[in-house]
C-alpha cells in the first residue's frame, strides 16, 4: 500500500494512456486535414501546370523557322520548365487532322481537297504568369514573333480556374486556422485536467522549500514525452490511412510528395511537444500561484 501511495504521489506523474490518447486524436485530426490540404494543393499545381497557350504558325513555314520560334519561346520566363527544359510540344497540321478525324469520324480533307489546319506549338505556362492580365500580355508578345499567325487560349476557362482556386485556398486556410485553435485548446484542457490531481502535491513541494523550477521540471519532461509519443502515433495512423487510400484510389500517389509529407509528420510531432510543454508550463504555474483555499 505504501508503494502504491508513493507511486500515485510521484511528482510529475499523471495518467499516460488517457492523456496520450486525447493528444493523439487531436493531432490526428489536424494531421488528416493537413494531408487533405497537401493533396488539394498538389492537385491545384497539376491543374495550373496544364494551362496551355496554342501558338498557330504561318502556313508554308520551314522547319528551320519553326525551330527558331521554338527556341525563342522556350527562352521566355513565362514558359513552364521541367528539369530545366521548357514544356513546349509541336502538333503538326497532319497530326491535328488525324486527331480530328478520330474524334469526329469525318474526314474533312476528302471534300476540301486540302488540310486547312496549321502547325501549332502548345506552350505550358508557369503558374506565376497565369493571372488574366499576364496571359493577355503574353499573347500579345508572342503574336509579335515572326512566323506566328495567332495565339489563343480559353480565356473564360482560365479565369474560372483562377477564381475557384483562390476561393478554395481561402476556405481551406480558414478551416485550418479554426481547427488549429480547437486542437490547441483541446490539448491544453486535457493537460490541465490531468494536472488537477497534482495540485496538492505541488503545494506540498512548495512547503518543504522546493523551487518553482524544481517542481516544474518533472512535469515538463513528461509533457515533452507525451507529446512525442502522441505525435508519433498520430503520424503512424496517418501513414496507414494513406497507404490504404493509395490502394483504393488509382493515381492518388502521384499527388503525394515524400518530402512534403515528412515535413507534415514532423510538424505534427513538434506541435504535440510544443503545445504539451506550454500547456503544462501554464498549468503548473497556475497551481504554484494559487492559495490553499483556491486549491480546494
Amino acid at each position: 500500500m505504501e508503494q502504491k501511495t508513493r507511486k500515485k504521489r510521484k511528482l510529475g506523474s499523471y495518467p499516460f494512456i488517457s492523456v496520450t490518447l486525447s493528444i493523439t486524436l487531436a493531432l490526428f485530426v489536424i494531421g488528416l486535414f493537413g494531408m487533405l490540404a497537401l493533396h488539394a494543393n498538389k492537385l491545384t499545381t497539376v491543374i495550373q501546370e496544364n494551362i496551355e497557350l496554342q501558338v498557330f504558325l504561318n502556313k508554308q513555314i520551314s522547319s528551320g523557322e519553326i525551330t527558331k520560334i521554338n527556341r525563342t519561346i522556350g527562352s521566355k520566363p513565362f514558359v513552364l520548365k521541367k528539369d530545366n527544359a521548357p514544356l513546349i510540344r509541336m502538333v503538326t497540321k497532319d497530326e491535328a487532322a488525324k486527331q480530328f478525324i478520330q474524334e469526329t469520324g469525318e474526314d474533312f480533307t476528302e471534300f476540301l481537297g486540302d488540310n486547312p489546319l496549321r502547325d501549332v506549338l502548345v506552350v505550358n505556362i508557369d503558374p506565376a504568369y497565369q493571372p488574366s492580365d499576364s496571359l493577355r500580355q503574353i499573347k500579345a508578345d508572342l503574336e509579335l514573333i515572326g512566323g506566328v499567325y495567332e495565339v489563343s487560349y480559353v480565356e473564360s476557362l482560365v479565369e474560372s480556374i483562377n477564381e475557384n482556386l483562390t476561393k478554395i485556398g481561402l476556405i481551406l486556410l480558414g478551416f485550418f486556422v479554426i481547427l488549429l485553435i480547437v486542437v490547441v485548446i483541446l490539448i491544453n484542457n486535457t493537460i490541465k485536467l490531468a494536472l488537477f490531481s497534482q495540485r496538492f502535491l505541488i503545494r506540498s513541494m512548495q512547503l518543504v522549500g522546493a523551487t518553482s523550477g524544481f517542481i516544474r521540471g518533472p512535469f515538463l519532461k513528461r509533457a515533452v514525452w507525451y507529446g512525442l509519443v502522441a505525435g508519433t502515433f498520430a503520424s503512424a495512423i496517418l501513414l496507414l490511412i494513406m497507404a490504404y487510400a493509395n490502394q483504393k484510389i488509382e493515381d492518388l500517389s502521384q499527388l503525394q510528395d515524400t518530402e512534403t509529407l515528412a515535413i507534415l509528420f514532423g510538424s505534427i510531432i513538434v506541435l504535440g511537444i510544443l503545445v504539451g510543454y506550454l500547456s503544462t508550463y501554464r498549468a503548473v504555474r497556475k497551481y504554484l500561484k494559487l492559495s490553499l483555499d483556491e486549491l480546494y
